[in-house]
Order: structure tokens, then sequence, then C-alpha cells
């Protein structure tokens, strides 16, 4: 499955279970509860953190549906942003972007 294809799927089970397609700020709440509850599976080594993430999936891939985002073509075009970006290395370890290379 593509990614527009998931946001569609994401989107066609929402409208029809009766969930929020309205409400964007509660929407952005909801997506992070999901990434906490993903994180706690991890830490705890639950095994369910793959389930979790699909959750963050899903609602990820809804709320861009919702806010009219084609969330696969945003993502390419930011892999491809993010090839040519450079980093330095500060002192303490710390990568950040260097604003003199390519894609800053």
């Amino acid at each position: 499955m593509d990614i527009r294809s998931g946001q569609k799927l994401a989107w066609e089970n929402k409208v029809a279970k009766g969930f929020n397609t309205t409400d964007v700020p509660l929407e952005f709440c909801l997506l992070q509860g999901e990434v906490a509850e993903a994180f706690d599976a991890w830490r705890k080594n639950r095994g369910s953190a793959g389930e979790e993430l699909a959750d963050v999936a899903i609602y990820l891939l809804s709320l861009a549906e919702m806010i009219g985002v084609d969330l696969q073509g945003e993502v390419e075009a930011k892999i491809v942003k993010n090839a040519s970006r450079a980093y330095t290395r500060l002192p303490n370890g710390v990568l950040v972007k260097d604003g003199t290379g390519a894609g800053a």
C-alpha cells in the first residue's frame, strides 16, 4: 500500500465509524496521544510498539486527509530536500543544519 492509498483508507474508516472528521486541533491532540502510547509500549518492552506505531500512522494519514495534504507528495519532496542538506557537528556532539550548504 502506498501512502495515498493508506490516507484514503484511513479516512474512509474514520467516516464509516463516525469518528472525528472536522475538529483539527482535537485530531492533533489525539495523534500526540498515540505517539505517547507507542513510546510507552517501546519503553516498557510490551511487545505492542508496532501496533501502536500503526495507530500513529493511521491518525497521521487521516489527519492529512482532513486538512487536504497529499502526504505522499510531501514525504517524497521532504526526503529529496533532506538528502541535499548539510550538517555540522557542534563540539557537544549535536548535529545542526549548515546554513551555508545546499538545501539550507
